[in-house]
C-alpha cells in the first residue's frame, strides 16, 4: 500500500498537466472490462486521462437489460452512449479469469452470495470444450461475445448501432503475454490486433 500512497502524494505535483481535465470529458471509448487487478485498460491501450470511459464489473458482465431495475452498468453505458457520445464500445475479457471460470467449473460460490448471484443473474453459461484450460480462453471469448450481444439490446446502443454512429468491439487480453486479440467478425475468431 505504501508506495501507492507515496505516488498518489506526488500526483498532484504536476498541475499544468491535468488543468484541461477541468474543462470536461470527451472519451471516444467507452470499455468494458473486468474487475480483476491485471487488467488495467489505460496501461493496455496507453490511454490518457480523458480518454477512456469504464466500466469495470465482475466478469465484465453486461447485464441484460430491464428498464425497470437501475444499475451502475446501465446508467454508465446510457452516460457514455447519449451524453458522452462514445463512437465506439470495447467488451474485453481476459485469460484466467476468475469469474468466468466459476461459471464453466459450476464452483460452489456459496461462501459469496453475491458473487454468486450475479454471476447466475448476469451470465449465461458460456461453451468451453476443456474447463481444466487455466486460462479459460475459449470461455472467456464467447463469454465477450454474449456481452456484445447484451450490449446490442440497450435501445441507446441499438439506436447509435442503426444510425452508424456506435461501433462495438470484443477484445481478450492475455495476461500472461500482454497480448490482445480482437473479434473479427467475417472469420469468427479473436486475432492479435
Amino acid at each position: 500500500m505504501q508506495p501507492l500512497i507515496d505516488n498518489a502524494r506526488t500526483f498532484g505535483q504536476r498541475p499544468e498537466e491535468f488543468a484541461r481535465l477541468a474543462e470536461g470529458q470527451s472519451p471516444d471509448v467507452l470499455f468494458i472490462t473486468c474487475s480483476d487487478s491485471r487488467v488495467v485498460p489505460a496501461l493496455i491501450t496507453g490511454a490518457r486521462p480523458g480518454e477512456l470511459f469504464e466500466l469495470r464489473t465482475a466478469g465484465n458482465i453486461v447485464p441484460p437489460y430491464a428498464s425497470d431495475t437501475p444499475t451502475g452498468e446501465k446508467a454508465t453505458i446510457e452516460y457514455a452512449v447519449q451524453v458522452l457520445g462514445v463512437q465506439h464500445i470495447v467488451v474485453c475479457g481476459h485469460s484466467h479469469c476468475g469469474a468466468v471460470g466459476a461459471v464453466v467449473r459450476h464452483d460452489d460460490l456459496n461462501a459469496v452470495p453475491a458473487v454468486r448471484d450475479w454471476l447466475a443473474h448476469a451470465a449465461e453459461e458460456p461453451k468451453c470444450s476443456d474447463t481444466s484450460d487455466p486460462t479459460v480462453a475459449e470461455a472467456v471469448q464467447n463469454h465477450v461475445l454474449t456481452q456484445l450481444l447484451r450490449l446490442r439490446s440497450y435501445p441507446c446502443v441499438e439506436k447509435r448501432l442503426a444510425t452508424g454512429e456506435l461501433r462495438l468491439h470484443g477484445w481478450y487480453y492475455e495476461v500472461h503475454t500482454g497480448i490482445v486479440r480482437e473479434h473479427r467478425t467475417l472469420t469468427d475468431t479473436f486475432e492479435t490486433l
